[in-house]
């Protein structure tokens, strides 16, 4: 028994053994292993020097002066002549045309109808008021007369100044027999002057209460006031009662509004007083002042049905007037229709006339001799609306082609300079020679734009060509291998190695520096950018490789 258990605890210590050797195995050697399933890149130093380089880029060949055959009219084509790349000479044939009416003067010819009938019912409108209203014989026969109109404008004015005026005294003899009116109210009829004595009397009693009032609410105002200033320096001692200030403050405000009543009675009781010592006084006076009155109130009530007679009359003249203007003005808008419908009538007539005039015939030829660089109709469609049914190069005008550069490669070419076609052993016979260097304008302030005049039998504008030029060497301060430039959608780029220091050894990683391709050869780039000369870049790896991930030098 003893035996066994010893057999399992040797047999236990040596399994234990076995794993902490593997386990310092895979410790020293885990750096290895994990190397050996990294990618492994070649590198190279990013270096100075030269290189002599020509300027690469693609261009569309355009017409330098293209000519565009146009005509006025929408028609109907109905055999195309010509096709694109045809050489063709002035007056020559290029399309045909349905026997029919432009649509430009079937349009033209609707609207004459239509403004016709605008006509007709603009006259038929006039005819109808002219029947149907009430007009003097003056306005019928004034319709349509803008002078009429003013004339009346000018007469308004007037009638109605005339017609207030004349309301101003009317009114005036109002106010006059409301005055008298007021005096024999109070005009004494005897020398009995006891009702006015005794109303003297009585507004001077009423007058005396009021005033020994006002002097007993005056006194206990003032009264209140004192208390009131007493009880706030007791507060301000901390010995006061604030209920006992805010109670007085309460009766002096009530105290206030009754001596404000007292003192607008008082007012009202003197012109009382006033009022009735002027009845008494008046009453006093002479005893005809009735005859008198009444003489003037019977001058004044006649004067008052006259100027009532003269305000009557100017009114009826003013309402007149005013009716007499907007009948005017009804039928000169009529007349108004009818007049911009002739007018429209005849605009769209002359309109009729010059189409008709200017209707070409049935065939489209060419104006100059050329070659066809573009078509834009077709048998059995309509010619486009803008008018341009053909595109044309004039013969003896040349081509160009442009493509931008930056303005570092713009310094290493000049105007003259001769461009290699790419890759174009069909078009031999194209000769393309720089033209101008000018500031791109889409971006002036960092590239230049070639312009290239373009030659020969094969050119047809559309065409897209490859072209080189310039073969100025130049210095520049980072060269990298052409195999390190990489692009993606963000723009060109090269992949650096970085490094990082760890207890089992150094760790290397690809890092992504966004660089601008200034010039190339064969074998070689020069760049711009966040570059420096003791980099090492990437030129190739054994497995794709991608930005901050790990690598393992070849070397290594």
């Amino acid at each position: 028994m003893d035996e066994n258990r010893s057999k399992r605890k040797e047999w236990v210590k040596n399994a234990a053994i076995v794993f902490l050797i593997i386990l310092l195995l895979l410790t020293f050697f885990s750096n290895t292993i994990q190397n050996y399933s990294l990618p492994e890149v070649a590198t190279q130093y990013v270096e100075s020097g030269s290189i002599t380089a020509k300027i690469r880029g693609m261009g569309v060949v355009e017409s330098g002066d293209p000519y565009n055959v146009k005509i006025k009219e929408v028609r109907e084509v109905a055999s195309v002549e010509v096709k694109v790349g045809d050489k063709v000479e002035a007056g020559q044939v290029l399309c045909t045309l349905t026997e029919a009416d432009s649509q430009q003067l079937d349009q033209a010819k609707t609207d004459l109808e239509q403004k016709q009938q605008a006509l007709e019912t603009a006259q038929f409108n006039f005819e109808k008021q002219l029947l149907t209203g009430n007009y003097e014989v003056s306005i019928m026969q004034n319709a349509g007369d803008t002078g009429t109109v003013s004339g009346y404008l000018s007469q308004i004015y007037s009638a109605k100044n005339e017609m207030e005026a004349a309301q101003t005294k009317v009114d005036e003899w109002n106010t006059v027999i409301a005055n008298i009116d007021m005096q024999l109210a109070y005009n004494p009829y005897s020398a009995d002057v006891s009702k006015e004595t005794k109303a003297v009397n009585e507004a001077q009693a009423e007058l005396n209460v009021i005033e020994n009032d006002l002097t007993g609410a005056r006194n206990w105002l003032t009264s209140l006031d004192a208390q009131i200033e007493q009880e706030k320096a007791a507060i301000s001692v901390s010995s006061g009662d604030a209920s006992r200030l805010n109670n007085l403050l309460s009766q002096r405000l009530t105290a206030n509004q009754n001596v404000i009543g007292l003192e607008s009675r008082q007012r009202s009781a003197e012109q009382n007083l006033k009022n009735a010592q002027a009845a008494l006084d008046a009453k006093k006076g002479t005893a005809d002042l009735d005859n008198t009155l009444n003489q003037q109130k019977a001058f004044a009530q006649l004067s008052l049905g006259n100027a009532q007679a003269y305000f009557e009359l100017k009114k009826t003249a003013y309402d007149d007037l005013i009716k007499n203007i907007g009948d005017t003005y009804a039928l000169s808008e009529l007349t108004d229709a009818i007049a911009n419908a002739q007018k429209d009538m005849e605009e769209a007539q002359a309109k009729v006339d010059k189409l008709t005039s200017d209707a070409m015939g049935g065939e489209i030829t060419a104006p100059i001799s050329g070659l066809i660089t573009s078509i834009n109709v077709k048998s059995g469609v309509e010619t486009p609306s803008d008018g341009i049914v053909f595109t044309m190069q004039p013969e003896g005008k040349g081509y160009t082609m442009s493509f931008s550069v930056t303005n570092q490669q713009a310094t290493r070419v000049s105007v003259g300079d001769p461009a290699e076609l790419v890759n174009a052993w069909r078009n031999d016979d194209i000769q393309v020679t720089l033209a101008s260097i000018k500031p791109d304008p889409n971006n002036p302030g960092q590239n230049k734009l070639l312009t290239f005049d373009v030659t020969g039998e094969s050119v047809i504008a559309g065409q897209s060509l490859n072209v080189t030029v310039g073969s100025k060497s130049a210095n520049y301060d980072y060269l990298v291998p052409n195999s390190a430039i990489r692009e993606d959608s963000n723009g060109k780029f090269i992949l650096v190695i970085t490094s990082k220091s760890s207890p089992i050894g150094t760790r290397y990683f690809a890092s992504r520096v966004d660089v601008e391709v200034l010039a190339s050869d064969d074998t070689k780039s020069a760049v711009s950018g966040a570059v420096e000369s003791y980099m090492y870049v990437i030129t190739t790896s054994t497995k794709p490789v991608e930005a901050g991930k790990q690598v393992r030098l070849a070397n290594n």
